[in-house]
């Protein structure tokens, strides 16, 4: 089993909280790494129909059977349930008691909001982190090849090919999660707005035009959109609203949790095809925000990540915000280097007074420059 870089901070919070949450994708690996960290705990998947009749018909009898060190995988499933857990850890006062795993962050996260606020720590579970492949030795060796396949553990413990797995988990898993959630009667109109987001990767949300194109209205844009950020699909990646100019963007981008899944959505087939594709910028960038986004996370630290750009265009594809520090990122697709790469982080720079040494280009070349205007480094080296 290749290791997750999560794992010391989740038996880190079993010894501080009665509950510990892992939330994230479907076939992220959540239940497989509790299941390992926590060999002695049992396990119950309110996946399973019995199961999930038992801890809603007979919530009291379900906490009798299961009242401590317990693994409950798909909690969501039965929010009721919450409720009588909060009253059992109240009694009990134990740290370790329960480990959770849920998908739907929407369904799950309200109802610990409800029920299990200060009770439970919560953390996500992305796909595996170029780290992690890298760390087992199943880092693919080119960009493209990362980018293609994707970082969902299933291609990888079952050596599947991606134009295999995709086409699968859309059809069991998204369409699944949206039924659960909303009454769309036509799922092949929801696929193709699917398609039609992921044709929008690293660009500005246009939700008119989206809605056009979808046939849909705006309204219907924003609650699909929703649905897939609570199934962790895609998210937003908002725009930095520090006014330090007040002619900047205030629209959103899009971006996809798994790139290997946006590649499936675009009709991709093979690594190659990026190579001359009109979205490999776009795909190359939302890797390089994923492995920020899984950094951060996988130490138990909620990511601050947003984009600047001015009504000119010019524009600062990530900025991390750290406490009052702020590093803003350029990132390029090209192996190639040239100045005009640092043009929209020096303009933000000069107005936010961030220094040259908290402004980077990140490229696909191979060599680490230090230039008069910031720090330029190489990708495959550095994540």
């Amino acid at each position: 089993m290749i290791k997750r870089d999560i794992s010391d901070k989740i038996r880190q919070l079993s010894d501080k909280f009665p509950i510990v949450t892992v939330t994230g994708p479907r076939q992220s690996g959540k239940s497989t790494l509790l299941r390992n960290l926590f060999p002695d705990y049992r396990y119950v998947s309110l996946e399973n129909p019995d199961m999930r009749s038992f801890a809603s018909d007979d919530p009291n009898g379900f906490i009798k059977t299961f009242d401590n060190r317990v693994i409950i995988d798909e909690a969501e499933r039965v929010p009721s349930l919450f409720s009588y857990l909060q009253t059992h850890i109240d009694d009990v006062n134990e740290s370790g008691m329960y480990m959770l795993a849920g998908s739907r962050n929407f369904h799950l996260m309200a109802a610990i909001d409800q029920s299990l606020a200060g009770r439970t720590a919560v953390l996500k579970l992305l796909p595996f982190s170029r780290h992690e492949l890298h760390e087992a030795g199943e880092l693919p060796e080119t960009i493209n090849e990362q980018i293609f396949k994707g970082f969902y553990p299933r291609i990888y413990d079952k050596d599947i090919a991606p134009t295999d797995y995709y086409p699968s988990y859309i059809a069991t898993y998204v369409e699944r999660d949206v039924r659960a959630m909303l009454n769309i009667g036509d799922l092949g109109r929801f696929t193709r707005f699917i398609r039609l987001c992921a044709g929008r990767i690293g660009q500005l949300l246009n939700k008119s035009n989206l809605a056009t194109e979808a046939g849909v209205t705006i309204p219907t844009v924003e609650s699909w959109l929703s649905v897939l950020e609570a199934s962790y699909i895609l998210y937003r990646l908002e725009p930095n609203f520090n006014n330090y100019n007040k002619r900047i963007v205030k629209t959103p981008k899009l971006f996809f949790y798994d790139t290997g899944l946006a590649c499936n959505l675009l009709g991709i087939t093979s690594p190659e095809q990026l190579d001359t594709h009109f979205l490999r910028g776009g795909l190359f960038e939302n890797m390089v925000i994923n492995q920020f986004m899984k950094n951060s996370l996988n130490q138990g630290i909620t990511p601050d990540l947003t984009f600047w750009r001015d009504s000119t265009g010019l524009e600062v594809d990530l900025i991390e915000t750290n406490g009052l520090e702020q590093h803003g990122y350029e990132i390029k697709s090209g192996s190639t280097f040239s100045p005009s790469f640092f043009d929209g982080l020096k303009k933000w720079g000069d107005l936010s007074n961030t220094p040259e040494s908290l402004r980077t280009v990140i490229y696909s070349g191979s060599n680490d420059l230090q230039t008069s205007n910031g720090n330029v480094i190489a990708f495959d080296t550095h994540f």
